[in-house]
């Protein structure tokens, strides 16, 4: 079969190397580079160039087999990293790092601090407590709702679980406390989150994590097509019509790896299904900036961590989190490097390296119940969906909903 792959993330990638196996397959992108939210720069400091991620930076062999086994096959080696978590309360003072008991008290005056152990208190109780609800498959309770029934502290709240949440999910407080429980919840048993011990380790692709496109660029049988957004696609009889750069180009199936709402927008003949279905799925947009201004991490050096997010009541709409990258990728460098997002008033505009627009998908009810009908719309008419979005939205999840998306092309090819 000739199959167009729209969007060259982490999906499309992955359904363009599998199904280049067996058919002719066209990636497109609309970027001048494929990899989506894998996005690795080269910055030259001090007579040295340094590979820095900024979107995608880390995975663990057991919550990622899928996206494992990729980089398996495409030769790709990753080292272990340090998944370490901070908090900087801007209003408060308050500032801790989660690693260990010496920097969880690292802010002495915590040792008598009555707040900070009832957070303490409340974070053993949410691990023993909240897997009940993974037994009750009807619970429709937000995050919020969870939390203010069961009468959690509001140090526990917006000192800890709240900012946890915005570091994975690159969201608002005020979102994610919208959460549906069960799928936070569901997500944190499922990657050891609700454990003191045995958690995964954590890995780093060596070299950035671009190594791993950059393998696939050098093996893949098909096609790139860079700066090749695509425009519209018309579903025809056995076919798609897809038009690109004002060529139209026939293909005899599309698979749609790019955002939910960006296959919307350039379906011409979107059934109903595809359109309550994909536009019932909303995207957070944050700005990132790659950046030396060591002044957004925490007060106290022994406070910085990998993941380092910033408290404020006054930035409750978007995710104010900074990434160390020299402890995730090990970077010896003679300076600091670090990723943040939704920032730019904190950090000095001197020190900005790089700056990235990226859109995360915003995960409420609407979500989970659009992600349940998956198969209501991929196959029909030839066109297939894949990304990350069908899941927790990490890359793992756009591997498998690939692999599956593969597995429906070749069952029906056979």
């Amino acid at each position: 079969m000739k199959i167009a792959i729209v969007g060259g993330g982490i999906s499309g990638v992955t359904a363009a190397w599998y199904l280049s196996k067996q058919h002719d397959v066209s990636l497109f992108e609309a970027n001048d580079y494929i990899g989506g939210h894998t996005d690795t720069h080269q910055i030259d400091i001090a007579g040295k160039t340094w590979s820095v991620d900024t979107g995608f930076i880390v995975f663990n062999e057991y919550n990622y087999p899928n996206f494992s086994q990729l980089l398996r096959e495409l030769e790709v080696d990753a080292f272990d990293t340090e998944m370490s978590f901070s908090v900087h309360n801007a209003d408060t003072g308050l500032h801790y790092n989660a690693t260990n008991l010496n920097k969880l008290f690292c802010q002495r005056k915590n040792l008598v601090n009555p707040n900070f152990y009832r957070m303490i208190r409340d974070i053993v109780r949410f691990y023993k407590q909240s897997p009940d609800i993974l037994k009750q498959p009807n619970n429709t309770q937000t995050v919020g709702e969870y939390l203010k029934k069961h009468h959690y502290s509001d140090v526990f709240i917006h000192d800890h679980l709240i900012p946890m949440a915005c570091a994975l999910w690159s969201g608002p407080s005020v979102s994610l406390l919208e959460m549906p429980v069960r799928y936070l919840i569901a997500f944190m048993a499922n990657h050891k989150m609700l454990s003191l011990t045995r958690r995964p380790q954590w890995r780093v692709v060596d070299g950035g994590s671009n190594q791993y496109i950059n393998q696939f660029i050098k093996r893949f049988s098909g096609q790139i097509h860079h700066s090749s957004a695509v425009e519209k696609i018309q579903r025809i009889d056995n076919g798609v019509v897809v038009t690109v750069n004002g060529q139209e180009q026939s293909f005899d199936a599309i698979v749609l790896a790019c955002h939910s709402d960006q296959a919307l927008s350039i379906l011409a003949d979107s059934s109903y299904d595809e359109a309550t279905v994909l536009g019932n799925i909303d995207y957070q947009k944050n700005h990132m900036q790659l950046h030396t201004d060591e002044s957004v991490l925490p007060p106290n050096k022994a406070a910085w961590a990998s993941w380092n997010v910033y408290v404020s009541p006054a930035l409750q709409e978007k995710c104010t989190v900074s990434y160390h990258m020299n402890t995730l990728q090990k970077l010896e460098a003679p300076v600091e490097f670090v990723v943040s997002l939704n920032s730019a008033e904190r950090v000095d505009p001197e020190k900005v390296l790089v700056e990235r627009h990226y859109a995360h998908p915003v995960y409420n009810e609407k979500t989970m119940a659009a992600q349940q009908r998956w198969a209501d719309i991929s196959g029909q008419r030839q066109t297939y969906f894949c990304g990350a979005y069908w899941g927790w939205g990490f890359h793992e999840d756009g591997v498998r909903s690939a692999l599956n998306v593969v597995q429906q092309i070749n069952g029906k090819a056979e």
